[in-house]
């Protein structure tokens, strides 16, 4: 939205946001002295002004106008504040509805024979709530701003998949599957080197990418070739495309190149890789003389807003004589809406693309994140009868550059 009406209707948006928080930082400081208070408001209105002032940069200036590292986190501090405002007002309405059904029930109940209402006309606003919902703002806040320094965190998941089906020669297979890179999202080549030296750590026999290797453009991947060159395994290293890489989420042309050309790119950097981009289709995997399927498919969504560009009938058509066989798709979606019901013998699908929306809890008994009200199988393993799938939530970051409790991963997958 970047007319200046649009821009009109946000920032009084976010001023009447600021209003209404503001009622509660009065609530809560009216013990203060008077020159207490006033350097308090006048902290607030200055957050606020930054706050206004950074999301008009945002909207009316170039990706040149300021470093991309800058624009970036100027961009997450606004969205941050705005999301900590809005938790906060939650409690604040809660308040308000109080105030409002008791100012009512005095007004229709207390009165004197006369009908003259007997109690005062004004209700104060709850300091508890206040202070309630100023923390919760002030904690989802402070939540994100720690967030920044987790999105280079690379955590290292292991487990063991047994699978009755699987071929002798492959008892003992490790698997590397990692997802969502996202490289024009990156400030820290040092980070992403260290991020890709644990992936090679691992001495993997394959390894699995499952899409989202750019945001829009292949020129993304410019700084970071001579770094995911490097990713190599004995059995060969197989990726598909997700949603962000076909470009469609951005206006082409872009430096004269169009959006068709900038896929073709895109294939030229998988290939210049080393990788074997898979493409609606599926290989051999062979071992001592035995054989499974490896199917890769392009981005398929059971969600309307994400392209469904993948043929599952295609990469499929002749994998079904393998005895076991692993599915690259990167949308999860895809293992409800049709892996299970129409390809039973697809024995374990490898996806990415929730991040986990890079916040949540993870802990021991307990997982939770906002992506899971949109998508039921967003994090982790999942197993349905035979067959299973692991949603891996990435090794990049995108918009929020950082990741609160759900960390990126690099997932080592041994067969058993």
């Amino acid at each position: 939205m970047r007319t200046p009406l649009g821009a009109l209707i946000i920032v009084v948006i976010m001023l009447l946001l600021d209003a209404y928080v503001f009622q509660a930082i009065k609530t809560v400081s009216h013990s203060a002295s008077p020159k207490a208070r006033a350097i308090i408001f006048f902290i607030y209105w200055i957050i606020s002004a930054l706050a206004v002032a950074g999301f008009l940069i945002f909207v009316f200036t170039g990706s040149d106008f300021l470093p991309k590292k800058v624009r970036t986190y100027l961009f997450a501090t606004v969205i941050g504040l705005f999301l900590a405002q809005f938790i906060a007002i939650v409690f604040f309405l809660v308040d308000d509805v109080r105030r409002v059904i008791q100012w009512v029930a005095g007004k229709l109940l207390f009165r004197n024979t006369e009908g003259e209402v007997i109690t005062e006309d004004g209700i104060s606003r709850s300091i508890f709530l206040s202070w309630l919902g100023l923390a919760a703002g002030s904690t989802l806040f402070g939540s994100l701003i720690y967030g920044f320094s987790n999105k280079y965190n690379y955590q290292v998941k292991r487990l063991s998949l047994k699978f009755d089906n699987l071929p002798e020669a492959f008892k003992g297979l490790k698997i590397v599957h990692f997802s969502d890179v996202h490289a024009g999202s990156f400030t820290n080549k040092k980070a992403v080197i260290h991020g890709v030296e644990k992936i090679m750590a691992e001495n993997a026999d394959l390894i699995i990418f499952s899409g989202d290797l750019v945001n829009d453009k292949t020129s993304e991947m410019k700084d970071y070739m001579d770094v995911f060159n490097k990713v190599k395994a004995p059995m060969g290293v197989y990726s598909t495309f997700g949603n962000h890489d076909y470009g469609d989420y951005t206006h082409w042309p872009q430096d004269g190149i169009t959006k068709e050309q900038n896929l073709k790119n895109l294939e030229r950097v998988h290939k210049d890789m080393g990788w074997r981009l898979m493409m609606d289709e599926h290989v051999a995997l062979e071992k001592n003389g035995q054989q499974i399927g490896l199917i890769g498919i392009q981005n398929w969504s059971a969600k309307a807003r994400f392209p469904r560009y993948g043929n599952m009938a295609k990469a499929y058509a002749g994998a079904e004589k393998y005895p076991f066989k692993i599915l690259i798709s990167h949308d999860p979606s895809h293992w409800d809406a049709q892996v299970r019901p129409e390809y039973a013998d697809v024995d374990l699908t490898l996806s990415g693309h929730t991040h986990g929306m890079q916040f949540g809890v993870e802990i021991p008994g307990f997982k939770w994140s906002p992506v899971q009200y949109i998508y039921k199988e967003w994090d982790g393993l999942y197993e349905e009868g035979k067959q299973k799938l692991y949603v891996n939530p990435g090794f990049g970051f995108i918009g929020y550059p950082g990741r609160v409790g759900i960390l990126p991963e690099i997932t080592v997958i041994e067969l058993v």
